[in-house]
């Protein structure tokens, strides 16, 4: 999804460079999730199950204009 990656991106080029071990973890797990969870999480603001992955999604989302 387009959407998806220029969300991504523009987080990774503004940010990327700044995270802990511990976000860089969980930037990793967002990025594996399947598109459909992702979009979800990012276009969407659906929760998941997982805190740490739903509040890295909202600060990505945050960013979108």
């Amino acid at each position: 999804m387009q959407e998806l990656d220029i969300m991504l991106r523009r987080f990774a080029d503004r940010e990327l460079a700044r995270l802990s071990a511990d976000e860089l973890r969980v930037f990793a797990q967002l990025l594996s999730l399947p598109d459909p969870e992702l979009a979800a999480l990012l276009l969407r603001g659906e929760q998941g199950p997982d805190r740490e992955l739903n509040a890295l999604a909202a600060r990505i989302a945050a960013m979108a204009p």
